[in-house]
């Protein structure tokens, strides 16, 4: 077992990527100390302590991102430090505090703490895809988007005040969420903004403190992630596809860059195990738009006749390129879309979301 012996912790833990990246941490060995907000609350922690290992190898500690300090105790002793914890909320009521301050604040005091420890080798940090994109360059079919870009935190600007198009922005993970709560208040360019700009300063200052304070630090950016959950409740992104599948919420008419949750807590554990891994990886496995998703939806299970659905509706957006050449150098093999759209469904009606 690769992480015998070794103590890393990951924040956030309760999260559906975190919740992923603890199980296979403990799988490979690795004692994990893990910051959830609440650790009384069964409804947060209960999927991490049934892990294998973790009545062993797990310590829970609780952890507020906007409190300078906070993070010492789960810091204090480790080697990795996996930094998944920032907001996604759909409604927020004070953006500006709910969004952005503990995505920005938050990553700071997290650095913070890990400055304070010369035990720590290495700082993992959970991006998106976002701040890499949002930068007022078209989205066509002959565009690859790599790892040189960055998201502009100007335009980002513009989009929180509304005076970009969200369509000029195609697919990206904040637009998705406004899909599925489009009557909570919010218009899809507001809920855009807020998402992109948290993860684009949180990147930007990510690197700055980087560099000041000569610490080793990966970013990962991974795009719209899926597949199985481990949580006894639905996470944003299950209850989007959810609710494709069930009839009371169809896909947006753009594309998604898709990749599987477990792809993605496999990717941090080799951004700290090799060696020789370093700056930003995009994690996306597949770019589909919301026709084809659809229609391996139907192939798959074919009761579902999703397809009809876009009869009336806008012709599907071309389809561009986002490389993820740099995380195959890590060993990512990613799953394909199939798989990760049958396991989500598989775990949805296990988890008694979707009778079929």
């Amino acid at each position: 077992m690769s992480g015998g012996g070794k103590v890393v912790c990951v924040t956030g833990a309760s999260g559906f990527i975190a919740s992923w990246l603890v199980k296979l941490l403990l799988q490979r060995g690795y004692t994990v100390k893990a910051s959830v907000r609440d650790p009384n609350d069964p409804k947060k922690t209960e999927h991490l302590l049934s892990l294998d290992g973790a009545k062993e190898r797990l310590h829970l500690l609780k952890a507020n991102l906007l409190e300078e300090g906070s993070f010492d105790s789960l810091v204090e002793g480790c080697e990795g430090v996996f930094h998944t914890a920032s907001p996604v909320i759909i409604s927020p009521s004070d953006p500006e505090a709910e969004v952005i301050d503990p995505a920005v604040k938050g990553t700071l005091n997290v650095l913070r703490s890990c400055v304070k420890f010369p035990s720590v080798k290495r700082v993992v940090v959970t991006s998106s895809v976002v701040s890499l994109t949002i930068n007022g360059k078209p989205l066509t079919p002959d565009v690859v988007v790599d790892e040189t870009w960055f998201s502009d935190p100007a335009v980002c600007e513009e989009l929180k005040v509304g005076r970009v198009s969200v369509c000029n922005f195609y697919g990206t993970y904040c637009v998705m969420l406004l899909q599925a709560t489009s009557c909570g208040g919010y218009s899809s360019t507001m809920l855009l903004n807020w998402y992109a700009l948290s993860k684009t300063l949180a990147e930007d200052i990510t690197w700055k403190f980087a560099k000041e304070n000569k610490i080793d630090v990966v970013t990962m950016h991974p795009g719209f992630t899926i597949g199985p959950f481990l949580q006894s409740t639905l996470n944003v992104a299950a209850e989007i596809v959810l609710n494709h599948i069930n009839g009371s919420q169809t896909l947006a008419n753009m594309v998604y860059r898709f990749v599987d949750v477990r792809d993605v807590a496999y990717a941090h554990i080799q951004a700290f195990e090799v060696a020789s891994a370093s700056g930003r990886y995009i994690l996306v496995g597949t770019v589909m738009n919301n026709v084809g998703t659809s229609k391996i939806l139907e192939e798959l299970y074919p009761d579902l006749s999703l397809p009809e659905r876009w009869e009336k509706e806008k012709p599907p957006l071309p389809i561009y390129h986002v490389s993820n050449e740099k995380a195959k150098g890590l060993g990512i093999d990613f799953i394909s879309l199939e798989v990760s759209l049958r396991d989500s469904v598989e775990c949805f009606k296990e988890k008694g979301f979707l009778i079929m």
